[in-house]
């Protein structure tokens, strides 16, 4: 069984004292590919410390989350051009929109997102969105680039199913992470309708660990939960599940070439 983590910050101090071990863990169990999303230029060195440990499992994006989007931006955009410009990006990401932690820079997080999507069309890579209390901004957003072959990630999803449906109109996939193994996550209710070619595997760790290890630290190799979890939403078998979402990632993303 082949796995890829789409979307884990093992950049992060959280992981300073036993990366090795944790990467470890996750190859014994299949998970060979880990995908770094960019945050903000503070955790920028220490992201492409760890991306140049094995750049043979490591891949990186770049983005500004938009929880740091502030009045002036100029200086965070220059660093997401300059790494899309030095390193070898699959993607733009994390970008986009969150209203839950700050709602005045909303104007400057559309500009901001819009300004990175271009980017993404211009170096010809898919965006991974970030996407809290904001998806009809981000989904009227999108629609503008409805005919320019943009794709991505709506990452970390945690909306409804008509919402899941929109998302794969666009032609984008959804994001599956250790909130769909949440008693109250609400995605097991519907996930099942939604093709499982439009679904990456993710964990988003530190954050969001899945059941049973929910409000600990989350690592790579709990992938592995998110599987039995879609497994048994899906009624397949784990290994179909895997082969089916690495397939889709690394057509998403590139990683053959």
């Amino acid at each position: 069984m082949k796995l890829i983590d789409t979307h884990t910050h093992l950049y992060l101090r959280e992981f300073d004292n036993d990366l090795s071990q944790v990467v470890n863990n996750c190859k014994k169990i299949g998970i060979k590919k880990f995908i770094f999303p960019s945050i903000h230029s503070k955790y920028n060195k220490r992201m492409i410390e760890t991306y140049n440990k094995d750049r043979s499992i490591f891949y990186l994006m770049a983005g500004l989350h938009p929880a740091y989007v502030s009045n002036n931006n100029d200086k965070e955009i220059d660093l997401v051009i300059k790494n899309l410009q030095t390193y070898d990006c699959v993607a733009v990401g994390e970008i986009g929109i969150d209203l839950y932690w700050k709602k005045k820079f909303l104007d400057q997080q559309k500009f901001v997102f819009e300004k990175q999507i271009q980017l993404a069309l211009d170096h010809n890579l898919p965006i991974v969105i970030h996407c809290r209390e904001a998806f009809d901004h981000i989904y009227h957003i999108l629609k503008k680039y409805s005919q320019h072959n943009l794709n991505g990630v709506f990452h970390c999803f945690t909306g409804n199913e008509e919402q899941a449906n929109k998302i794969c109109d666009l032609n984008f996939k959804i994001g599956i992470g250790g909130v769909v193994t949440f008693k109250n996550g609400g995605l097991d209710k519907f996930l099942n309708k939604i093709d499982l070619k439009n679904i990456v595997l993710e964990t988003d760790s530190p954050y969001l660990a899945p059941s049973p290890h929910r409000g600990k630290r989350n690592d790579s190799s709990y992938l592995i939960y998110i599987v039995d979890k879609l497994s048994e939403i899906y009624g397949i078998e784990n290994h179909e599940i895997a082969s089916v979402t690495t397939k889709n990632a690394k057509e998403l993303f590139n990683l053959d070439n």
